[in-house]
């Protein structure tokens, strides 16, 4: 009777023992098998592909801890970044020619009567001069003035076409003068369209008219400037700027040129956040670690705050990293060793020390660019508790498994 005891113990002990080690499996493998998926896992897409290609070697980059030299460097060029209308080719004219299809008008003045124009008869009109009925540049660029001809005046000035015409009839008429004016503009038109407020085409100013102004005349953007591109079409060729750039940069309010094509478009500047932030969703409903600028130059600190600032259980707050793409020149003004990157450009990555107070200094100041990229690291210890988890959860099971098998007997 004791040995039948004792068998019946050892064969619950060991059904006992099986069940232990299926709880710890299944908790520790996350019950691969029996938990549908929403997509094919790394096994199956290996398992499964036609061929797989060698792996590529890991992209170099340039590793930079944040001192004050770097962080001027780079809130610098950040500054200085884009100023394309400052190099746009033409637009710094003075007289606004004449384009084709502009409405234009001609008076023709002679010295005295029995001219070419003014009758000999006293009397008969009043006046020294004629008016040529008004005109439409052709296609062709020309207008036509009686015993002058067919005469070429798109991109001209009005001043170039009255001497124009002065010499050709300056053999036939008595001393005669010319005065060409445009009467509508057409040709010469500036368009202002996108986003803002009352899309319009005008005519150019004689003396000119700026960038800024241009808007103004549209009735301004629609959106914030540092959520507005403006794009400047210009002789068949596209350039495009923020429109904060253009406010803090006088010399970006270019002059603009006759025919040109101004567009505005809302293009939001964004950034990243990832890593031990806290979870999309808990921070004011935002379920996404995609965030928006709100203003134009948002600091690193401000866009940390906006992520929901540092996961306190997880953060390693000497460890905070912006990751983006920087220019050869700024790396090398840096002291950056770049010649082993053959690309116009360095992936390079700022690593940020926020245990200190100088770190909170540092992120406070450092600008913020559009698609830059923040990773706040795990704590070393992160891991540990991330391990530990699974392997206490798997010991309750088994526990509660043992406490049922011998309670049950």
């Amino acid at each position: 009777m004791a040995v039948a005891k004792t068998e019946r113990f050892s064969f619950d002990f060991g059904i006992s023992r099986i069940l232990a080690a299926a709880a710890i499996s299944a908790s520790l493998a996350g019950c691969a098998g029996f938990i549908p998926l929403d997509a094919p896992d790394a096994v199956a897409t290996h398992t499964n592909a036609a061929l797989v290609t060698e792996p590529s070697a890991p992209l170099a980059y340039a590793l930079m801890p944040v001192n004050p030299s770097i962080l001027q460097a780079t809130n610098a060029f950040t500054d200085s970044s884009g100023m394309v209308f400052s190099r746009l080719p033409g637009g710094n004219y003075r007289d606004v020619t004449i384009g084709i299809g502009d409405i234009v008008t001609v008076t023709v003045y002679e010295a005295q009567a029995g001219g070419l124009f003014i009758p000999r008869e006293a009397g008969v009109r009043p006046g020294n001069f004629v008016d040529i009925p008004r005109q439409q540049v052709d296609q062709s660029g020309n207008i036509n003035i009686p015993y002058a001809g067919s005469i070429k005046v798109a991109g001209l000035t009005p001043r170039a076409v009255s001497n124009i015409i002065r010499e050709r009839l300056k053999d036939r008429a008595i001393d005669p003068q010319a005065v060409v004016s445009v009467a509508e503009q057409r040709g010469n038109q500036i368009s202002v369209l996108g986003e803002v407020n009352s899309p319009l085409r005008f005519p150019v100013d004689p003396g000119g008219i700026r960038l800024m102004g241009a808007v103004a005349r549209a009735g301004g953007p629609k959106y914030p400037s540092y959520e507005s591109t403006i794009t400047i079409k210009r002789e068949g060729r596209t350039y495009s700027e923020s429109m904060s750039s253009v406010v803090h940069h006088p010399d970006q309010d270019v002059l603009l040129a006759p025919g040109d094509v101004v567009f505005l478009t809302r293009i939001p500047r964004v950034y990243m956040a990832f890593g031990s932030t806290p979870s999309p969703g808990s921070i004011g409903g935002t379920n996404n670690r995609r965030f928006t600028f709100e203003n134009d130059n948002m600091s690193l600190a401000e866009a940390i705050a906006k992520a929901g600032g540092l996961d306190g259980n997880r953060a390693d707050s000497k460890s905070i990293y912006v990751y983006r793409f920087e220019p050869k020149p700024l790396l090398e003004r840096i002291g950056v060793d770049v010649s082993q990157f053959p690309t116009k450009t360095v992936p390079a990555v700022y690593k940020f020390d926020m245990s200190k107070p100088d770190g909170w200094f540092q992120a406070d100041t450092f600008r913020m660019r559009d698609h830059d990229v923040i990773s706040v690291a795990e704590s070393p210890s992160t891991e540990f508790v991330k391990l530990m988890n699974p392997l206490n959860a798997a010991s309750v099971n088994a526990d509660n498994i043992s406490s049922v098998v011998v309670n049950s007997k």
